[in-house]
């Protein structure tokens, strides 16, 4: 049967759940009152018992109500001592999710598929990391110290990754956090080469990298060797992604091509020493013949790509390299120059662990590659690809 105005169960019953929650937590619902029980409220939704059931077993899983045999569902009492509902850490945490969720309902009648409903929130996280870290730490600091950063918990649940930025990585580690039981992928964006380096002295069990070698035209494997020589390692492609230049909307500049950078009034932003984006850019400068001392605010960096977008969001920079994807988070302008490859790298007895075949079904998913697909800019036609290297 179908929901109200057409809808599919799948999503009434969260709308369902929706509307309990916000009567509990506005007051309407007192604590071990019951609920309405399963056949009026089908009836009450024009949807089948089972949508209601699946609704009270979510707001179970969440802590605000509770099912007795032959007593029916029930708001679930404060605990002892708690008599303000806005003191209660299940009602706390009803409340965040209620935001949430009112979040995807929206996009979703709104005409958007879950895959954009999920890689909007993945940019809007980044994006608020992005900010946070930058407020608190500054620009010098940006990512380095959660490179060893103690998470508490199961030590074998956790992956220290270390690497070049993405939004892919990012949506990754939601992933990972959601699998039964919970993966931690604790992110140290310290640029491809620092992820390699961190891998070789045992600070990383991941490495994100994309570093084009000038002499030979591949992406990687050169500087793998160079750094792990003699080291059996797998690597994995994370994704093959759009670089280009990033500008205001409009771009008022004309910026187009890397010799554009020199124009005047155009205000650069660059990526840090060993990022793959400043290893390419470096390439590219000397093979057109372009001193780097030209371009202004060439010696300002940021450690990711959201960094750039942002500051040029914000109009401290009017260009900067970066990915579509980090383009489309702060509604700029992207000027495609190139395509890379960005694989994520591990020392060959990784592969023996539980972990590797969890990250590869998380790479092959449908939800991973759906959400990637709506960001923009990516192709997954090699996603989870595995290849060793001694």
């Amino acid at each position: 049967m179908n929901g109200l105005d057409g809808r599919a169960d799948g999503i009434v019953y969260l709308e369902i759940a929706e509307a309990v929650r916000r009567s509990i937590l506005s007051g309407e619902l007192l604590p071990g009152q019951r609920l309405p029980s399963v056949r009026a409220m089908a009836q009450r939704w024009h949807c089948t018992p089972a949508t209601v059931a699946r609704a009270y077993s979510r707001l179970a899983r969440e802590g605000m109500v509770v099912s007795q045999r032959g007593g029916g569902t029930r708001v679930r009492p404060l605990r002892s001592g708690l008599g303000d509902l806005s003191r209660s850490p299940e009602w706390q945490w009803a409340d965040l999710v209620n935001r949430a969720e009112s979040y995807l309902l929206d996009a979703l009648s709104s005409g958007h598929s879950p895959a954009h409903a999920e890689a909007a929130l993945a940019a809007a996280i980044a994006r608020w990391q992005e900010l946070r870290v930058a407020v608190e730490e500054g620009a010098e600091s940006r990512g380095g110290s959660a490179l060893l950063s103690d998470l508490g918990g199961n030590e074998e649940a956790v992956i220290r990754f270390a690497g070049s930025h993405d939004l892919a990585v990012e949506l990754l580690s939601r992933l990972l956090a959601e699998h039964s039981p919970p993966h931690r992928l604790t992110t140290a964006f310290v640029g491809s080469l620092g992820g390699l380096i961190a891998l070789s002295r045992g600070e990383a069990d991941l490495a994100g990298v994309h570093l084009w070698d000038e002499r030979t035209g591949l992406y990687n494997l050169p500087f793998i060797e160079r750094v792990l020589p003699n080291v059996p390692v797998v690597i994995m492609n994370l994704v093959k992604r759009e670089q280009g230049i990033l500008v205001p909307p409009g771009n008022p500049q004309g910026v187009t091509q890397l010799v554009d950078l020199v124009k005047p009034g155009v205000v650069f932003v660059n990526r840090q020493p060993g990022s793959g984006t400043r290893v390419w850019l470096d390439a590219q400068l000397k093979k057109v013949g372009l001193e780097a001392r030209r371009i202004v605010g060439y010696e300002r960096e940021e450690r990711t790509h959201l960094g750039v977008a942002r500051l040029i969001a914000e109009g401290a920079a009017t260009a900067g390299l970066g990915i579509r994807a980090a383009a489309g988070a702060y509604g700029l302008e992207f000027v495609p120059l190139w395509e890379e490859r960005y694989d994520l790298v591990a020392r060959a007895e990784w592969r023996s662990k539980p972990v590797f075949a969890l990250l590869l079904a998380v790479l092959g998913s449908a939800r991973f590659r759906e959400a990637l697909a709506a960001l923009g800019g990516y192709d997954l036609s090699e996603t989870g690809a595995v290849s060793l290297s001694a």
